[in-house]
């Protein structure tokens, strides 16, 4: 099988460009999904740690609903159920249609809440492994509730919380994937576009999984960098 490169190529015959500008969508459209799942994990964090019983169990819930969803599922319910209650609203308040609901907006928010349940697990484990003892102390010297969380449990949670949110935004990257579904123009929808174009469906699959694996790899290395950055301060005092 003879592979012809200038496929690749930026010109007016070449998928480089479409390629780069969907491989840009998924990169932005998972940093905005792992963003609202870095807020709502660490709000669900909050209400089973130090929230009413209500609340407790409200976060459970949510945990236990996301967690156990298909995450395809939850996006065919954003889109096209969200779809529906926009049309059905829109109608009622007598406006004229079509009633659409953004692909980009229903992944972002779909995937984020998916997220959340789990960077929730995440900063839950970072906050149990402060020891105790660093607490009862900070609180002796008087430290209100509110110095202790900002000067604290924030700094020390985060460094033990580094390495999960890294593994959960490689998640987040590869369940844009199916983001697809809704029509969005990531990397996905553009490789199947250009696989059923050419007819070399091998070639642009294998081209998407290294888009998919450069985004993974690079993504990594700079998880790796922070983490050593926010762990110089620990080394040192070990020293």
């Amino acid at each position: 099988m003879t592979i012809d490169w200038q496929l690749l190529g930026f010109g007016d015959e070449g998928w480089g460009g479409v390629l780069l500008d969907a491989a840009t969508v998924t990169v932005t459209v998972s940093l905005c999904a792992w963003l609202l799942g870095a807020v709502l994990g660490s709000l669900l964090c909050w209400m089973q740690i130090g929230g009413a019983r209500w609340q407790q169990r409200l976060a459970n819930g949510y945990i236990t609903l996301f967690r156990g969803v298909p995450e395809l599922l939850v996006i065919y319910l954003f889109y096209f159920g969200g779809r529906q209650v926009v049309s059905f609203v829109g109608e009622t308040l007598g406006m004229q249609g079509p009633f659409d609901v953004n692909g980009f907006v229903a992944g972002a928010i779909a995937i984020g809440l998916i997220s959340g349940a789990y960077q929730s697990g995440v900063f839950r484990g970072a906050f149990y492994a402060i020891p105790k003892g660093t607490l009862e102390a900070a609180t002796v010297t008087g430290m209100g509730r509110l110095m202790l969380f900002r000067r604290m449990i924030v700094p020390q949670a985060l460094r033990t919380a580094l390495p999960g949110m890294g593994n959960q935004w490689q998640s987040v990257i590869k369940e844009s994937a199916l983001v697809s579904v809704t029509g969005l123009v990531e990397t996905m929808n553009q490789i199947s576009t250009a696989s059923n174009s050419t007819q070399m469906p091998f070639f642009f699959y294998s081209v998407g999984a290294v888009i998919y694996l450069i985004i993974t790899t690079c993504s990594d290395f700079i998880f790796r960098y922070v983490e050593k950055v926010a762990m110089r301060g620990q080394q040192r005092a070990r020293l």
